[in-house]
């Protein structure tokens, strides 16, 4: 089954816990603090594998977990890290957003990776906390949980040349004549269920990536037919070869139909370079009317998929222009993008009805790494929210005592820090 489209949700491995614990040996008194710090969890990546030709191993595996990092332990052994979790996706993927809006990374080359969840940072054991003013720390921090979220993946073969045509024009014969691919071939429409992939061989040692997608008919970009799912595939190609029968009874308004399908599913294919192949050449009747229609059309070759007739030229002609759109996009990429860099704040406070919502990482992962079952360990979170400047922020906003204070899901009382 082929799936070019899917969702999934990804987790990242949450951190061990920091140990608690104090050295206790025979003949050594007052043995300090010795907890070990927690390992970190794994994190979570998309990564392009040439091996995998469809996301349907992923729409059968919705949700996807790094390893937790393991607990830190006495005598200062700190815990293992998380091991991370890879997930191989078909090379041309799309990371989208959860609203399947805004593209985040585009994986095109094998073993390109992309970051998709965080791993939580490990707590630190109370050996990390002890001090010439607090000698004797009785809590340890707990692990950061994983970042979760869903993303949207989508497929775009990568092709250099993208077959279109009419069903039954011929698509798949082609494509199985000029490489290894094994279309489906038979004579009644709609033969090709979804997009094929072909590399043809050229001498040189030349190589040309082609796609057949499934028969484009009138309406396709609005839905009809099977064309519509599958237009996507084609977004990729650098050239585009059209393809129509020549027993085709109005050819010319084929070749119209087939431009106004594709430029109303992309603008990117108004100026994408177009080769016209007339088919069937192998038939006498159709072979008497290519010297009608050639004037007619833009330089169109005269081809047969079945016999082979006229393939090399246009294998030729397009690898001419696919190597002139190779060097256009090399030098496209030459330029390097400046990185920018965007200030974030360390949180950000908002009223509410009951009192105040706090949002920001370091101040979220704070009262996540927190034990609130241990007094001590929430003494040292005041002290660190105290030392970012909270209490001050919330005083200048109105905050009064008992003010509920509201931290991802924990809620707290706010008492004056005089």
């Amino acid at each position: 089954m082929f799936v070019d489209r899917t969702r999934v949700r990804v987790t990242g491995g949450a951190g061990g816990n920091g140990c608690c614990s104090f050295r206790r040996e025979k003949y050594v008194p007052c043995g300090g603090p010795n907890g070990g710090d927690g390992g970190h969890g794994g994190d979570v990546y998309f990564v392009a594998a040439s091996r995998i030709t469809s996301l349907e191993p992923i729409r059968y595996h919705a949700h996807w977990k790094a390893k937790q990092g393991a607990h830190g332990k006495g005598s200062d052994c700190h815990g293992r890290n998380g091991a991370d979790m890879l997930i191989p996706v078909p090379c041309g993927t799309l990371i989208r957003d959860r609203e399947g809006e805004a593209i985040l990374a585009d994986l095109t080359e094998e073993g390109q990776r992309c970051l998709a969840a965080h791993g939580g940072r490990g707590g630190k054991g109370n050996a990390r906390f002890a001090s010439a003013t607090n000698r004797v720390p009785r809590f340890a921090e707990r692990g950061e949980p994983g970042e979760e979220t869903e993303y949207v993946l989508e497929l775009k073969l990568i092709a250099e040349v993208g077959i279109v045509g009419l069903p039954n024009a011929g698509k798949s014969t082609l494509l199985a004549r000029i490489s290894a691919a094994r279309p489906k071939i038979d004579d009644y429409p709609f033969t090709t269920l979804s997009p094929n992939l072909g590399v043809a061989m050229l001498d040189d040692y030349r190589t040309l990536t082609v796609a057949d997608i499934p028969g484009i008919i009138e309406g396709a970009a609005q839905g009809k037919g099977l064309g519509h799912d599958f237009l996507r595939h084609i977004e990729r190609t650098k050239v585009l070869l059209f393809l129509i029968d020549l027993g085709d009874e109005e050819p010319l308004e084929t070749s119209a139909v087939l431009e106004s399908e594709l430029a109303q599913h992309s603008p990117a294919f108004a100026g994408r370079p177009k080769v016209l192949a007339l088919n069937k050449a192998d038939i006498p009747a159709n072979r008497a009317r290519f010297d009608t229609l050639a004037p007619k059309l833009d330089h169109p070759f005269l081809i047969s998929a079945v016999t082979g007739e006229g393939i090399s030229p246009l294998l030729e002609h397009l690898w001419l222009l696919v190597d002139r759109a190779r060097k256009e996009e090399a030098d496209m990429h030459m330029a390097e993008a400046e990185r920018e860099y965007v200030y974030e704040a360390p949180y950000a406070i908002e009223k509410t009805a009951d009192g105040f919502r706090v949002e920001g990482k370091a101040v979220l992962r704070a009262v996540q790494m927190t034990d609130f079952d241990n007094e001590y360990a929430v003494q040292h979170l005041h002290d660190k929210l105290r030392r970012m400047g909270l209490f001050r922020a919330l005083r200048r906003m109105g905050a009064q005592l008992c003010h509920t204070i509201t931290i991802g899901d924990v809620k707290l009382e706010y008492h004056p820090d005089d």
